[in-house]
């Protein structure tokens, strides 16, 4: 298991923007990443410059996500 991350939130950042753009997490993660940070959705949409964000372990965050191969033509 991968231990917990730290993120920090960049200018006008918003919370699931900085969660893929750091740690390459979807919308199904924003429920747990939110648990994990009471009052954080007090803050409003767009994170205050340099908020801290945790990114608590778990079992998925070691493995590595696969994607579906999409073809555009036959």
């Amino acid at each position: 298991m991968a231990a917990e991350q730290r993120l920090v939130a960049r200018s006008g950042d918003k919370l699931d923007l900085l969660l893929f753009r750091e740690a390459g997490l979807g919308p199904s993660d924003l429920t747990r990443v939110l648990d994990a940070n009471p009052g954080l959705a007090d803050l409003g949409p767009i994170l205050p410059l340099g908020t801290v964000v945790i990114v608590p372990a778990t079992a998925e965050t070691s493995a590595p996500r696969v994607r579906p191969l999409i073809q555009l033509w036959d």
